[in-house]
């Protein structure tokens, strides 16, 4: 069993906490407020405030007592916010503070963000940091998370990385996305992972793969047209798609993961909704 931080205690970070905690591990997890801190706390999971922001020596100093043997970092980069630039610098803070934390590995949840503007299928190798400075196929958020993601790599500490796509589940429902889509297409995969597959796929990354970079993505999809009316009948909401168009895009491939012994809960994107 490990003593395990999770940084971050949103959305994806309070259910992994629970989940490691139920497999017997130590767990702690974090929030950025005292505030937040004393609503995510509970009798198993304590949780702890970390502030990125405020630079490595105050997070490894806000873990020293706990002395985790694994880091898993969950929290989101903030694009929507405006706050993606602080991203790749908070990451850097991490890695240095698992540096003087002595800890064994870490793990880190990005995103499929991180791939060129190519109606391809995407697999792990077509987004790296070289290939982003020198590419305007990718964009700056893209540039922003290949930099995070490399702080971890350069670091010397052992490490898995888990690019999940777009991700659904409790609150989470995919037709609460609709009134904010502009079009929908019929040519453009639904690259979707459930909450229960986030969870299973960033523990098993967790314990199972060193050193590595993996897609977490439901392994067979429809087009985004399909999966969003899909989701809007299944709803029962009074909700209207926007302008259908048949632009292709990309497709983020899950097959890494799977030989690597990853089994999903879902098999197809239509049975996520």
């Amino acid at each position: 069993m490990k003593r395990i931080g999770i940084v971050g205690g949103g959305w994806l970070g309070l259910p992994l906490s629970q989940y490691l905690a139920n497999l017997g591990h130590s767990v702690v997890v974090t929030k950025t407020s005292l505030e937040g801190a004393k609503q995510a706390s509970t009798s198993d999971i304590p949780a702890i405030v970390v502030d990125l922001a405020q630079g490595a020596s105050s997070a490894a100093s806000a873990f020293a007592s706990f002395q985790p043997q694994m880091l898993i970092g969950c929290f989101p980069p903030g694009f929507r916010r405006g706050n993606g630039d602080e991203y790749a610098q908070f990451w850097q803070h991490l890695v240095d503070a698992a540096k003087t934390l002595k800890v064994e590995k870490v793990v880190m949840v990005s995103s499929t963000t991180v791939y060129p503007n190519r109606a391809e299928s995407m697999s792990e190798e077509m987004a790296t940091l070289a290939q982003a400075q020198s590419s305007d196929q990718f964009s700056t958020n893209a540039l922003i998370m290949l930099q995070a993601e490399q702080a971890l790599i350069d670091s010397g500490i052992e490490f898995a990385i888990v690019r999940c796509s777009g991700l659904v589940g409790p609150n989470r429902h995919p037709s609460r996305f609709v009134t904010h889509l502009k079009q929908v297409s019929d040519q453009a995969p639904a690259n979707m992972l459930h909450l229960t597959d986030a969870i299973g796929s960033v523990s098993y990354a967790a314990f199972h793969i060193d050193n590595q970079v993996v897609n977490a993505t439901t392994p067979n999809t429809t087009s985004k047209a399909e999966f969003y009316r899909t989701a809007v009948e299944r709803s029962g909401q009074a909700l209207t798609l926007p302008p259908l168009v048949h632009d292709a895009d990309k497709h983020i491939r899950a097959d890494k993961l799977s030989e690597l012994g990853y089994k999903f809960h879902f098999q197809h994107t239509l049975e996520i909704i």
